[in-house]
């Protein structure tokens, strides 16, 4: 996995780091993830491991789509779903969208909602066994929710606009 340096970042902006790397990192079947704020910004992201060649240097994931590959392609997926279910409930008078998921032939994508009306989402195996992505999840979320105060955010925006 690859993400942006830690270097220079609040304790609250690493920790939140530490927290996305620890959800894909130690919950099986989760390919990638990506926090988007309310106004559609990725915040925080997780690459696919890079390939690398035999000195080291990285050569890529073999899928450079979108400006930060998996991740951006991600962000867009979480931003719009989040914004189709929320019209969606708005219409239905049913209140405010906490999940949404969604099942394909050939993997997960789950959206779940964070306090400041940011968005948490995760793309995962088709395999994976959906409560345990649903509960680290709803931890993320929960240890999360009270530190993405607006200063944070903007800390995250400006550290991904530096991310290469």
């Amino acid at each position: 996995m690859t993400a942006p340096s830690t270097y220079g970042l609040s304790t609250q902006a690493r920790n939140l780091q530490w927290l996305l790397t620890d959800l894909v990192e130690e919950v099986p079947g989760v390919n990638s993830v990506a926090v988007v704020s309310s106004d559609g910004l990725l915040l925080l992201s997780s690459e696919p491991a890079a390939v690398r060649d035999d000195s080291g240097q990285a050569t890529g994931t073999g899928r450079p789509k979108g400006p930060r590959g998996a991740s951006a392609d991600l962000a867009t997926i979480v931003s719009g779903l989040g914004s189709l279910t929320t019209g969606a409930a708005a219409l239905m008078d049913g209140g405010g969208v906490k999940q949404t998921m969604v099942a394909m032939e050939h993997g997960s994508v789950f959206v779940m909602a964070i306090s400041d009306g940011s968005l948490l989402g995760v793309h995962a195996a088709p395999d994976c066994d959906m409560s345990v992505v649903a509960y680290h999840m709803a931890l993320f979320v929960g240890r999360a929710g009270h530190v993405l105060t607006p200063e944070v955010r903007s800390e995250l925006r400006q550290s991904m606009e530096k991310t290469p």
